[in-house]
């Protein structure tokens, strides 16, 4: 049986710690941090924070990931109809890319109306394809990520963009 991504829903927080778990049992995974700028009223201090929070990817085969769930912190796996649901590999591509590039995002779990169908033309972002949203006056481009219930909005210049 081959290997697939699979989503881990965690405890709030812990996110960190279950990935060097899951590490120490050998499993193989991935957790996608991003640095923020954090502010309290006396410091300012840059912290890498999950990109998604709760959530964290393994990469296994179907039939062992009772071994992943037992790890500490691990509440479940994703899923859909009642199985564990794969995520695509490209999906997790699109999470490595977006967090090594310097395009801004934001992530999204709202619902929305279908748009018009674009590609990304320029950038590190190139190829991907997405629906137009046009958001307080700026140009993002959705990108979902069905398998694991997520949208992408990203924001981008409409001169790197064409239509499907």
């Amino acid at each position: 049986m081959a290997k697939k991504w699979f989503a881990l829903y965690t405890k709030s927080r812990t996110e960190k710690k279950v990935n060097q778990e899951l590490i120490d049992k050998g499993i193989e995974c991935y957790l996608p941090l991003e640095k923020r700028l954090k502010v309290w009223s006396d410091r300012k201090k840059w912290v890498e924070e999950p990109f998604i929070r709760s959530y964290i990817f393994v990469n296994i085969e179907e039939s062992e990931l009772q071994k992943a769930l037992n790890t500490p912190g691990v509440v479940n796996v994703i899923r859909f109809s009642g199985k564990p649901a794969p995520v695509r590999e490209e999906h997790i591509e699109i999470i490595k890319v977006l967090i090594s590039g310097n395009d801004e995002y934001e992530l999204s779990t709202e619902k929305f109306e279908p748009g018009e169908k674009v590609e990304i033309n320029n950038g590190a972002l190139k190829g991907i394809y997405g629906e137009l949203v046009h958001h307080l006056n700026k140009y993002k481009v959705l990108v979902r990520l069905e398998s694991i219930n997520q949208n992408v909005l990203i924001r981008i210049n409409p001169s790197h963009l064409k239509k499907v």
